[in-house]
């Protein structure tokens, strides 16, 4: 790319760094997106199967407290494009969203492919280039944006070869985890027969932390967003998930149903009549050997690896950025999306802040450039 004062490069077509041509070619900048991959965006092509979760609806204090720690680096993009904002930029691009019964938002029609191909056109009509298939060669003097993603689905794009040239160039960078991922159990044979049913509406304990929602039970372990929210505390092997079946009810409620008289029923059958348990449930307080569904403590064996996790946590290390998400070694870059060093659980908190700081960085980049984002 020849540099003149108004060029910027985009590594990455994932939605992070579609975001960001967006808004530099908006701006003034002549822009050139550059991929390893020939087709763009495909992890957000197959999180479309799903329905395509693209935020959430609840209030933005409430959704700013889904980052965590990792709060103070995200709450000034989020607050430049919240929810609200993303849905109407959906609008623009001729894409209805709707609030789902769990608050979620999705686009109308629950796939990813027409909202795709109306974002190309607009960043076609506003002249931005894409080069495919062209590596990163790493760092030099044109202002770029980077938004590789993290080490998740490396097949779709996202493989993490950026962090050998970022340790090359002295900038640290937190290891990369599974986020959002199954964990690993090592099920009794009676198990087996229950993979692929879900458990809903329980509550699971980790760390501390206590999440309700669906757990889904799989051959080789369990998954589920109440599994996925509690990633943070389960990323060790040998920790400990607490399941509660009967959130709804309480202990003593739970030991009254329980000491009513049994009568001829097996143990399997006064439980589901008792207290309205399905079957895997009951196998699963077998599993534990708990005599309550209010604590069916499992161990689990970690994550599954990397590369099979929704999403992975860890990336450029914060204190290597500004406020911008700049380099602060490399002053005419800037680093977005996964690549940053933060976690969130599903329900459209990923997206919402991989586009968020997208828009950011762009802004900024703008701002370097003596342009202004509109």
């Amino acid at each position: 790319m020849a540099a003149d004062g108004r060029d910027v490069r985009v590594v990455g077509s994932g939605p992070a760094g579609l975001m960001a041509a967006e808004v530099l070619a908006a701006g003034g900048a002549r822009v050139e997106i550059i991929d390893h991959h020939r087709m763009p965006a495909r992890k957000f092509l197959l999180a479309g199967r799903g329905g395509l979760n693209l935020t959430h609806a609840e209030p933005l204090e409430q959704l700013l407290q889904r980052y965590g720690e990792a709060r103070p680096l995200l709450e000034p993009c989020i607050r430049a494009f919240p929810p609200d904002a993303l849905r109407r930029w959906c609008a623009e691009l001729g894409i209805e969203t709707f609030v789902g019964s769990s608050g979620r938002v999705f686009p109308d029609g629950l796939k990813a492919s027409p909202m795709l191909r109306a974002w190309l056109r607009r960043l076609q009509s506003l002249g931005v280039k894409r080069t495919s298939p062209s590596a990163w060669a790493g760092f030099d003097d044109v202002p770029t944006v980077l938004a590789m993603g993290g080490a998740s689905w490396p097949e779709l794009g996202s493989n993490a070869a950026w962090v050998s040239k970022f340790q090359d160039a002295g900038i640290a960078v937190t290891p990369l985890v599974a986020s959002n991922s199954r964990q690993k159990i090592a099920w009794s044979d009676h198990m087996l027969r229950f993979a692929g049913t879900p458990l809903k509406n329980v509550a699971v304990t980790a760390g501390g932390h206590t999440v309700r929602g669906e757990i889904m039970l799989m051959k080789d372990g369990i998954e589920g967003g109440a599994i996925y929210a509690l990633s943070p505390h389960l990323r060790i092997a040998g920790a400990t998930l607490t399941i509660d079946l009967k959130p709804d009810l309480s202990a003593q409620q739970v030991a009254e149903r329980l000491a009513r008289p049994r009568g001829k029923d097996s143990r399997s059958t006064f439980l589901r009549k008792a207290l309205n348990l399905p079957p895997a449930a009951i196998a699963l307080m077998r599993e534990a050997g708990s005599d309550t569904p209010k604590a069916v403590a499992l161990t689990t064996h970690g994550p599954v690896e990397l590369r099979r996790a929704i999403s992975s946590a860890g990336g450029v290390a914060r204190d290597e950025i500004d406020g911008h998400f700049r380099l602060l070694k490399k002053p005419n870059t800037w680093v977005v999306g996964e690549m940053l060093d933060w976690d969130a659980p599903t329900g459209g908190y990923l997206l919402q802040a991989c586009l968020a700081t997208a828009r950011f960085a762009a802004a900024d980049c703008l701002n370097h450039l003596n342009l202004s984002a509109r």
